[in-house]
């Protein structure tokens, strides 16, 4: 069983890819699992505004929070890691945190989350080519988007978001196996494992501030 395998525990939800525009294509996306992504769209939004501070970052911390919740989502359910998803996502996490950094002055946060972003989308862009039935290109364009939210707020939190989610991915692989609930061709998807280890490194880093 491999946790970072890009799909969802059990067989994927065939669907076509939605056409469009890339507003009408996201909202193809998130129609068939609208309630639930809703729900943990508005608690991530929450843990968000408590996570940063509040401060100048607070605004991009939202949007990672609240389009990682939909991706996460959307990828335990399709085994995808939509563009139309990620890409407004990490756009408007982007502009948010040049403006942090300016309205803030921190401009070493910014160079730390260019870096992060750099550091982790290279890394797990290592690990695509090296297994390209493991992690898809989806978890790679997801890792620099979580790179650079991470690194923001420190280097810890950066170390944490690229380590955690292989932890608890792996602690829930080897639960499933033990309760016999999945077997070790069953594939997980390996996005929620990302954004929920980033999560957490993000906590302990607030927590630790």
């Amino acid at each position: 069983m491999r946790p970072h395998d890009p799909a969802a525990s059990g067989s994927p939800v065939p669907a076509a890819r939605p056409r469009g525009s890339v507003a009408a294509r996201a909202r193809a996306e998130l129609a068939p699992v609208r309630r639930r992504a809703a729900v943990v769209a508005a608690a991530a939004a929450a843990w968000a505004v408590w996570a940063s501070g509040p401060g100048w970052s607070t605004p991009a911390l939202v949007v990672a929070a609240v389009g990682g919740a939909a991706l996460g989502v959307v990828d335990a359910r399709t085994h995808r890691l939509p563009n139309a998803l990620l890409f407004p996502t990490a756009a408007g996490v982007g502009v948010l945190l040049v403006l942090a950094a300016v309205a803030g002055g921190d401009l070493g946060a910014l160079l730390r989350a260019v870096l992060g972003a750099t550091a982790l989308g290279l890394g797990y862009l290592l690990l695509h080519l090296l297994d390209r039935s493991g992690l898809g290109l989806g978890d790679v364009k997801l890792a620099v988007l979580l790179g650079a939210t991470s690194a923001w707020y420190g280097w810890g939190a950066l170390a944490g978001a690229a380590l955690l989610p292989f932890l608890v991915g792996g602690l829930v692989a080897v639960a499933l196996l033990v309760t016999r609930r999945a077997n070790r061709r069953t594939a997980l998807a390996f996005g929620p494992y990302m954004l929920l280890g980033t999560v957490l490194a993000i906590t302990a880093a607030r927590l630790g501030a």
